[in-house]
């Protein structure tokens, strides 16, 4: 179990090479959270918070919840690090030492989950950062159930320039460079800053145009912290998710910290939640407020 992320994929593409999977299933980290999925003793979870009936667990985020602490001497690994893949590929990489061609995309992976980014990884992505934009879900490029299972065995078995060529991720990557403009003039028309804070309330809109995350940082750079609001699935409650600026690097707010005190989690540069949508406006000011007074 994984979330559909590049972090998730790269998990599942190192977990199937030394583990038996039958199946991946793609899950909010929410549903973990809230115990709306079944888990058992044969299941694995990486990059999602911890669960106590599964078999295995690898994850890097920020543990906040009592639920999701796991005893000491787990099967699996936990600890800080750029990437949860980077806890499964060192986790096996001693006795499977083949593992290492995998070296340059839990490096890409790394780069991408903990934002290490520059200006071109973001107005002209390529390699495996790329196909994580094309799969990341906060992109709005579809379902990304098929995308994922197209993703997994290619990623795992082919060179990165075979994997670009294939006419999915190169039909994804098309729409995303295509939309580009209008997302920007979608997140600049839905934009507000607040001190040192952009906040982007894309409700309004159905559909919300495809776009890279990490675009508002270009478009608005005296702001060293994003929150983005939207509705989330059926819309039934509100998703939003916040991230320190990856060039303006002057926030001291702990985002997963913050976000674990609405029911989420995430890293201390990133995280999320979901907020019930009666209560969510006085919620979303009072995590902006909270990240202008750690400015």
């Amino acid at each position: 179990m994984t979330r559909p992320d590049l972090d998730g994929l790269t998990c599942a593409v190192i977990l199937s090479q030394v583990e038996t999977i039958d199946s991946v299933e793609l899950v909010h980290p929410q549903d973990v959270t809230d115990r709306r999925v079944t888990i058992g003793a044969t299941d694995i979870i990486a990059n999602l918070p911890y669960h106590p009936a599964c078999g295995m667990w690898f994850d890097n985020h920020l543990l906040t919840d009592p639920k999701a602490m796991p005893p000491t001497g787990f099967k699996g690994r936990y600890g800080k690090a750029p990437s949860a893949a980077r806890l499964v590929y060192e986790h096996y990489l001693s006795a499977k030492p083949d593992l290492a061609r995998h070296e340059r995309l839990v490096s890409e992976t790394d780069r991408l989950d903990s934002a290490q980014l520059g200006i071109s990884d973001v107005t002209a992505p390529a390699g495996y950062i790329l196909i994580g934009l094309t799969l990341d879900p906060r992109t709005g490029l579809g379902s990304a159930r098929e995308y994922f299972d197209l993703l997994l065995p290619a990623v795992r078995d082919r060179a990165i320039e075979d994997v670009l060529a294939l006419p999915e991720v190169q039909k994804r990557a098309a729409l995303m460079r295509e939309q580009d403009q209008a997302f920007r003039e979608a997140a600049l028309a839905h934009s507000r800053v607040a001190a040192n804070v952009v906040v982007t309330d894309f409700r309004p809109l159905d559909p919300i145009p495809v776009g890279n995350r990490f675009l508002i940082f270009t478009l608005f750079p005296q702001a060293n912290v994003a929150v983005r609001v939207q509705w989330g699935p059926g819309r039934e409650k509100v998703a939003v998710s916040a991230g320190r600026s990856i060039f303006n690097r002057t926030s001291r707010a702990n985002v997963g910290v913050l976000m674990s005190l609405y029911g989420g989690g995430g890293h201390a540069g990133a995280g999320a939640c979901l907020l019930a949508a009666a209560s969510a406006d006085p919620q979303i000011a009072e995590i902006v407020s909270t990240l202008q007074r750690n400015a």
